[in-house]
């Protein structure tokens, strides 16, 4: 048995979306056929776009997927059918880094995720009219009307979640607000500098309001997503093209610098400074990806009174237990996603995408009818 879909396929580098029909096996043991309700748009998708992910092509993207699970593998046991499901990333779950509970640190998580475009044996998920497609982008693939996902990626969440709002907590928004639920863990009274006021940075800043934190400082270059910023709980913003960010963000805290930042722009220089407005003991979470081999340079000594840098991913989140808290969160109204989201129709991926490009459009989120 198989099932028929739509799918938008990657061709090649550089190159538009093409929505065409595919083909997908019935599920393996521990896999879940879900139809897709849902699917935000983000960098990373945009990263295989422009080649600076090695993602092999002809295939489908999108890994921020929501929707009702239609059937499951005779081995799943967490979901069955007509469950609401949110699709994330995959692990091996026997790792050292899964067992001790760190499935974002998977030892397998490259190639489960992001390089081989198949499942873990090799075979494809996906088949268009010419053969076998690359697939299994974060385990799901999700810019498509129905995806094969690992049972490990999938999350049930309330029969009255709005999916269509949901949907990118799958990964801009678990990467956010995990970075500093999970890492940063700001305690009472303490500052935190969200640097980069995207998707992933309104997220940190989202989760931010909700801890002790009293200083919540975000710096970006366009004074919208400030004012956004402002909505979401920042009690300080800094626009960083007209503003010596270093210097206002040790004005802000009375010299002392903060206690923990998050580094979502990918930029060196704002990294840089970044580590160097850290106040002792400070953490700065590195959660920006730019090109491989970027480097950044800061004096080591600097290191010596407690700072520290530490590289994150996914918000180092089990999302089994982060994802249904932030869909509580979001139902109660105390994490305002809705700010940041436009829907567009499936079939308007392109346009989408160019959103998602230029920054006119925190997080466009792909609906399918």
């Amino acid at each position: 048995m198989t099932t028929s879909a739509s799918a938008a396929v990657l061709h090649g580098e550089n190159q538009p979306f093409v929505v065409e029909d595919v083909v997908l096996d019935d599920p393996r043991p521990d896999e879940v056929l879900v139809r897709v309700v849902a699917a935000g748009v983000c960098g990373t998708d945009l990263g295989v776009v422009a080649g600076h992910i090695p993602f092999p092509l002809p295939g489908v993207l999108g890994h921020e997927g929501a929707g009702v699970v239609e059937a499951v593998g005779d081995a799943v046991t967490t979901v069955r059918p007509g469950d609401k499901v949110l699709m994330t990333f995959t692990s091996c779950g026997t790792c050292p880094n899964c067992l001790t509970g760190h499935p974002a640190y998977c030892e397998a998580f490259m190639p489960r995720n992001l390089l081989d475009g198949s499942r873990a044996d090799g075979s494809a998920t996906v088949r268009g009219s010419a053969g076998d497609l690359h697939g299994s982008f974060f385990a799901q693939s999700s810019f498509a009307t129905h995806v094969l996902a690992d049972e490990r990626s999938v999350t049930v969440v309330s029969p009255d979640a709005d999916l269509s709002t949901l949907a990118p907590l799958g990964c801009g928004v678990q990467t956010g607000a995990g970075t500093v639920f999970n890492v940063l863990q700001p305690t009472p009274g303490s500052s935190i500098a969200v640097l980069g006021a995207g998707a992933v940075g309104l997220s940190a800043v989202m989760a931010a309001a909700l801890t002790g934190a009293t200083t919540i400082v975000v710096a970006d270059l366009v004074d919208s997503r400030l004012e956004l910023a402002r909505e979401l709980g920042a009690t300080h913003t800094i626009n960083s093209g007209s503003e010596d960010l270093e210097a206002r963000l040790h004005e802000i805290t009375g010299g002392r610098g903060v206690a923990g930042a998050v580094e979502t722009t990918g930029s060196a220089r704002v990294l840089e400074a970044g580590i160097r407005s850290l106040a002792y003991l400070g953490t700065l979470a590195v959660v920006g990806a730019p090109a491989p081999g970027t480097t950044a340079s800061f004096d080591v000594t600097s290191l010596l009174n407690g700072r520290r840098i530490v590289g994150v991913t996914e918000g180092d989140s089990n999302p089994k237990l982060l994802l249904p808290a932030l869909v509580d969160l979001v139902l109660q109204g105390r994490f305002p996603l809705e700010k940041l989201i436009r829907q567009y129709p499936f079939a308007q991926i392109n346009e989408a995408a160019a959103a998602a490009r230029d920054g006119s459009v925190l997080k466009p989120v792909l609906t399918f009818g």
